[in-house]
């Protein structure tokens, strides 16, 4: 005779399959979001934007450089879930039918 009931089993199963399942899916997004391929698209983008350099004062050009030295450092710290980005750098800029309005640039590593 089992101890347990088949039907609550099977769910109990159901649930722990679901679980890997999903966890097997958030690291292979994970991967992908921190993939080469992924970052250089993002800088791509940032670089075609031709903004300015944020509270850090980096521009896209001296991001390889650095993040060749401390990406297994920002790496460990986004798999922690540690890492803090920089403060936006806020900038005033003109509205074209007159006015003011605020920007905010982020930091290239952001």
């Amino acid at each position: 005779m089992h101890s347990g009931s088949a039907p609550a089993e099977r769910s109990g199963r159901s649930a722990r399959l679901t679980e890997d399942v999903h966890r097997e899916q958030a690291s292979s997004l994970w991967e992908l979001l921190l993939s080469k391929e992924n970052l250089l698209a993002a800088l791509d983008r940032v670089e075609a934007n031709r903004g300015v350099p944020g509270v850090d004062g980096m521009t896209t050009a001296e991001l390889w450089p650095w993040i060749a030295v401390h990406w297994p450092e920002v790496r460990a710290e986004l798999d922690a879930g540690t890492y803090r980005p920089a403060p936006v750098r806020q900038v005033i800029i003109p509205k074209p039918g007159g006015g003011e309005r605020m920007l905010g640039v982020p930091t290239v590593l952001a």
